[in-house]
């Protein structure tokens, strides 16, 4: 099997350029970063706060996450719900970056997001892809952009969805996420030392897709 791995920071544009590429390649798309969305959510619906260890993993004995494909497009299980809308708010973004930094929750998900990479060819995005999930993918590639771009990006994303929130907040909020990301004692946010890294500031959507297309089709020649 192939897999392609897509890490870089919120706001990277990983999971809409990495979506175009696995349709383009035929390939499986794994959005890594809306099971651990799943997970903050289930956390915060619990009352448990997402930061904390002790509060957080005994919950995961009763949980199940999922992901399925309906006309091609993934969607998120918890617990059998379709919770796909209800992970993307700034909320459920911080708690998606707390809960991610606990030992207990990168365990609980690190055998789901190997099996379907040993099942199925994949393009799997997120932040650890291709230092700790996949470190002998074919194809490592780290996306990145500004803060002040990717904010831009997910404000936008953000008001076409309904959503009433400044772009000051969201650039703050992106900030502080980097700096969780990066930071973290486990599987922090870096490159890995064979993947290309990318720079989308100034590349348009289908810019970044081509370039990346041409990436992966010379590794994998």
């Amino acid at each position: 099997m192939t897999a392609v791995a897509i890490d870089g920071p919120a706001g990277a544009g990983k999971s809409t350029i990495a979506r175009a590429v696995a349709k383009e390649l035929g390939f499986l798309y794994v959005d890594t970063g809306a099971l651990y969305r799943a997970i903050g959510l289930y956390a915060l619906r619990r009352g448990a706060d997402p930061k904390k260890e002790e509060e957080v993993s005994p919950l995961l004995a009763g949980l199940s996450v999922r992901l399925c494909f309906v006309n091609g497009e993934q969607r998120v299980l918890v617990n059998g719900e379709d919770v796909s809308e209800q992970i993307r708010t700034p909320q459920v973004s911080m708690a998606a970056s707390g809960v991610s930094a606990l030992p207990g929750v990168r365990a609980f998900l690190f055998e789901l997001q190997k099996s379907m990479a040993k099942d199925n060819n994949v393009v799997m995005d997120g932040r650890d892809i291709g230092t700790v999930v996949l470190p002998d993918a074919q194809v490592k590639i780290f996306l990145t952009a500004t803060p002040e771009e990717r904010a831009k990006r997910r404000h936008r994303e953000l008001l076409e969805k309904g959503e009433t929130v400044s772009y000051g907040a969201v650039l703050e909020d992106l900030k502080k996420r980097d700096y969780d990301d990066s930071h973290r004692a486990v599987a922090p946010l870096k490159p890995a030392t064979d993947a290309a890294v990318v720079n989308t500031t100034t590349l348009s959507l289908e810019e970044s897709v081509k370039l990346l297309l041409g990436i992966v089709r010379g590794k994998l020649k």
